[in-house]
């Protein structure tokens, strides 16, 4: 069949995209986590008005589903004032730890969305903050590079 008789796309095959999967656990956030998904709703919502402009489907596409995900964990945010005082170790704490073998890590207890392990911020349900949580200066933990002394909370 010559291809004069083909259909050509009129873009409206453009691939369903999965959803982007929720987190079960509570959307617990730190001023500067809210502060995150704000601005990525403001600029998913700049990208969707420019791909609809350019009549981009499949950009349109993606940028909608990464919207709904990020407008749905700004709905379901729960912004945690930080607490001051009382030495423990609970979300939004930065925990200095003296390691084994003299070295130091530095652990800041953030959200989910906000968590960033190379630089030292990790979500409340990883399995390091879950054994931080409750801690005081003083206290051991079993890390996976081995054990370590809580120094100082923040």
């Amino acid at each position: 069949m010559s291809r004069a008789f083909v259909k050509e796309s009129d873009g409206a095959d453009v691939e369903e995209l999965a959803e982007l999967k929720l987190s079960p656990h509570r959307n617990l956030v730190t001023a500067e986590g809210m502060r995150q998904i704000e601005g990525q709703v403001e600029r998913l919502r700049a990208e969707l008005a420019a791909a609809r402009l350019a009549d981009d489907r499949a950009a349109t596409k993606r940028i909608q589903r990464d919207l709904r995900y990020w407008s749905e964990r700004q709905r379901t945010a729960e912004p945690i004032a930080p607490t001051p005082g009382g030495g423990k170790v609970r979300f939004g704490s930065e925990v200095v730890l003296a390691t084994t073998g003299g070295g130091e890590a530095v652990y800041r207890i953030v959200g989910e969305d906000e968590a960033d392990p190379a630089n030292g911020k990790i979500s409340y349900v990883s399995p390091i903050a879950r054994q931080l949580i409750g801690l005081a200066a003083g206290d051991e933990v079993s890390l996976p590079n081995g054990a370590a002394e809580v120094v100082e909370v923040r």
